[in-house]
């Protein structure tokens, strides 16, 4: 088992609330226009996971250089504007898009001085719904499937093989700009504290499927979907080893798959 009982469930628990969190906001975005005259990208379904997908690995490739020169400022400034962006987004669902891009400024702000590990996990919970709102609307189930598989695919690479996403995870911590979940806590026995964390494009990525699952079905589907996917990461943190790096979409993504084919042959 990675981590101790407690701290898996808690894990699993914010997961599962940012994907609720996140289909309330999906949902809202589907029936009407996004805030701040934002517009999607114009991209066929089918397609669509083609430009996406290249759009991820060249961030990934900015991330890594701004590692490799320390560009810390850079970081931050990116960091701040992403999580800024994407409240704000999120915020417009529950309030008037003014206080929703303030509210939105202060917690990226909070989250970037890392002010309480609890404030910086309630944010995580926000997050990812508004990134969802903007390309949930660009998959069906074909593109989101196979978007799943790249990047399935990638994750495995990067963690086993280049190993570069472990790089980029320890940088973020070491950071303090981390983006994911991240619970310390103290095991048993054991004098330094440790963390469990889960990145955040875990928790984006597979609330993409669930929201392309509600746009495809139904909200109920969606929750259902949800579900599935949480138990699938509980299952990797008990079957993984602590200390060791893993990644987590190939996991996740079987349990988007499982949860699918459970909801069109036997529920719906």
């Amino acid at each position: 088992m990675k981590h101790k009982l407690n701290i898996i469930i808690l894990i699993a628990l914010m997961f599962l609330a940012a994907h609720l969190v996140g289909l309330v906001i999906i949902n809202n975005y589907l029936v009407k226009d996004l805030p701040y005259n934002i517009q999607r990208p114009e991209l066929e379904e089918r397609t669509s996971f083609i430009p996406i997908f290249i759009t991820i690995l060249f961030a990934t490739i900015l991330a890594l250089i701004l590692i490799r020169f320390r560009a810390l400022l850079l970081w931050k400034l990116w960091f701040f504007i992403s999580i800024a962006f994407t409240l704000a987004v999120s915020f417009s669902t529950f309030f008037n898009q003014f206080y929703a891009l303030i509210l939105a400024i202060l917690l990226a702000l909070a989250k970037l001085f890392r002010i309480n590990i609890i404030i910086n996990n309630v944010i995580e919970m926000f997050i990812y719904g508004g990134l969802a709102a903007i390309f949930v609307p660009l998959f069906n189930l074909f593109s989101i499937g196979i978007f799943l598989l790249l990047i399935s695919a990638y994750d495995a690479y990067a963690v086993f093989k280049s190993k570069h996403m472990i790089k980029l995870a320890k940088f973020q911590t070491k950071a303090k700009l981390f983006t994911g979940l991240h619970v310390p806590y103290k095991a048993k026995g054991e004098k330094k504290y440790t963390a469990a964390i889960l990145g955040g494009g875990d928790i984006g990525f597979t609330l993409f499927f669930a929201g392309v699952i509600l746009k495809e079905f139904n909200i109920l589907a969606a929750i259902i979907t949800s579900l599935i996917i949480t138990l699938s990461l509980v299952v990797l943190f008990f079957i993984g080893k602590k200390g060791k790096f893993y990644p987590a979409m190939p996991v996740l993504s079987l349990g988007c798959l499982i949860a699918y084919l459970i909801i069109k042959f036997i529920l719906f």
